[in-house]
């Protein structure tokens, strides 16, 4: 089975299981052509990281590919310019967007080597044919769903720049997302992709060292300097993949396995250690009393994840401590006592991501999440792809866990997610959403494993999030609710939407005892679950 946002992308993954192919064929395969069908989303100029268990040898790996700042980046580059950190932690409103959107928002991309390097230790195809439907999507063109032209017309978010500011910062950008320099792609119009077909068939031909060494390198890092970027033809030269140790906690008598830092793994075992020590499942799901709790829970969690995240190659983080048991007691005894955790922001007084899971035949699995940030409207002209807008999610004061270093990997969300029990494998999970990712996955696995609910019931459900003070639901939670968690002392925001654009959580689940499986993909987008007989 496969599942993911984009539903050819599925299809074609599936059709890669149906001929022989392995869990990690499907995935990469489907991660290409991802690339190109949700090119905003995710890229070749994007990161990402995903988790593998091997049936064979019953283990689990992460091959970690995130972004790494350039060689020009300096730790007190934007801190005069800061006005303010966004109240849901995903990013730093700086003065004119500069580490949002344009050259300056861009990070060491990850993407293509980390597709191979999962290719070239577990797939079987050949790597050209891994990116044959992705060429083929973006030379013939797709027809833009419902969905994927509105975002060019979604409101302005407080403080964030609109959308097509992405579609028309540069003139590459402008040529592939508008269809004249102005105005965008509509719903039902083809998009063609011309340039990034040729550049996805070098790569094809000529693997990773076309884009960290050739021609395409040439033209990136040339670029980068031309405009202010700040990665260098070195930092393409001495990009690396990360392949640490996955982050593992137990919850009821299930193994959870999943990305660790700089990603949002940590704070995911946090939540599910502090959330063990409560009956969760005699309690009435989304009610006050429930919300109430589990709002408070992520915003301890949340106080941490501000603390201590960062890049486990530039500071020390306290996973163990973290993620112990006794932690969590210690959690559970303040909020037993009605105390409140104040999440640090910066004061002055994304969401691009997707997802992919599969499961093969062989009870093989991939989970993985990939990314191009919130994306940086830059493209440079003639390679037709758009790079990620990483810089955004660090920390501009110099001397923190998350401030900015050269080589250095900003905090993110990404938890690709798998769950054991007694050895065996029952769910397979992730999200795209920005730092919603991380509570996205959690709410489903509290829906799974509590609630018994299945994975379309699971995913479905209204989901809120609570970063900061402020609760914040989907439209479908009720005045009454929201009014008895304001009486409680709660500050309540209810989005317009009835179901929000992210975190839009996939799930495959498998039976351990005759290994039937059943997936979920979130209404929140277009996507599918699709079994291979």
């Amino acid at each position: 089975m496969i599942v993911a946002p984009q539903p050819r992308a599925v299809d074609v993954g599936a059709q890669v299981l149906a001929r022989g192919g392995n869990a990690v064929d499907a995935a990469v395969t489907a991660a290409w052509a991802q690339c190109v069908l949700d090119p905003q989303n995710c890229g070749i100029g994007g990161f990402g990281s995903a988790l593998i268990y091997w049936a064979a040898t019953d283990t689990t790996e992460v091959v970690s590919f995130h972004a790494r700042a350039g060689q020009r980046a300096t730790a007190d580059m934007w801190q005069s310019l800061l006005l303010e950190e966004y109240r849901d932690g995903y990013g730093y409103y700086i003065r004119d967007w500069l580490n949002d959107v344009g050259y300056q928002s861009i990070a060491t991309p990850g993407t293509p080597l980390g597709l191979h390097t999962l290719h070239q230790r577990w797939g079987t195809l050949p790597w050209a044919d891994t990116l044959a439907p992705a060429i083929q999507f973006a030379r013939e063109g797709f027809v833009l769903s419902a969905r994927a032209a509105g975002r060019w017309t979604r409101p302005q978010l407080p403080l964030r720049p609109h959308q097509m500011m992405r579609a028309t910062h540069t003139p590459g950008v402008r040529a592939i997302f508008t269809r004249d320099q102005v105005h965008p792609w509509g719903e039902g119009q083809r998009l063609v992709q011309s340039d990034y077909a040729a550049t996805l068939e070098r790569v094809a031909q000529h693997g990773p060292p076309e884009f960290y060494h050739g021609a395409t390198a040439y033209a990136m890092s040339d670029d980068m300097a031309r405009n202010g970027g700040l990665f260098t033809a070195a930092d393409l030269a001495g990009y690396r993949i990360r392949t640490p140790e996955p982050v593992v906690g137990t919850y009821r008598g299930y193994t959870i396995v999943s990305d660790p830092p700089p990603s949002g793994g940590m704070t995911l075992i946090q939540l599910l250690n502090l959330m063990e020590g409560y009956d969760v499942g005699a309690m009435q799901v989304n009610s006050p009393d429930y919300i109430d709790l589990v709002a408070r829970a992520m915003q301890w969690a949340y106080r941490d994840w501000a603390l201590f995240l960062g890049d486990p190659e530039y500071a020390e983080i306290p996973v163990a401590r973290l993620t112990d048991k006794a932690y969590a007691a210690a959690g559970r005894a303040a909020l037993d006592r009605g105390e409140r955790f104040t999440v640090p922001r910066w004061r002055a007084d994304e969401q691009g991501t997707t997802h992919v899971s599969v499961v093969d035949n062989a009870g093989n699995a991939v989970a993985m999440t990939h990314s191009l940030g919130a994306s940086s409207g830059v493209v440079t002209t003639g390679l037709g792809f758009q790079y990620n807008n990483c810089m955004n999610c660090f920390d501009p004061i110099p001397g923190h866990v998350n401030s900015i270093a050269p080589g250095k990997a900003r905090i993110s969300g990404l938890a690709p997610t798998l769950v054991f029990k007694d050895g065996a494998l029952v769910y397979n999970l992730g999200a795209p959403g920005g730092t919603r990712i991380t509570t996205g996955v959690f709410q489903t696995l509290l829906n799974l494993l509590d609630f018994g609910m299945s994975p379309v019931e699971a995913v479905s459900l209204p989901r809120f999030d609570s970063q900061s003070h402020v609760i914040d639901v989907e439209a479908r939670f009720s005045d009454a609710v929201c009014d008895e968690l304001r009486r409680r002392g709660h500050a309540v925001e209810r989005t317009v939407a009835a179901y929000w654009s992210a975190p839009q959580v996939h799930v495959i689940e498998r039976n351990p005892t005759n290994g039937k499986l059943r997936g979920g993909a979130d209404p929140r987008a277009d996507g599918m679950a699709l079994e291979v007989s």
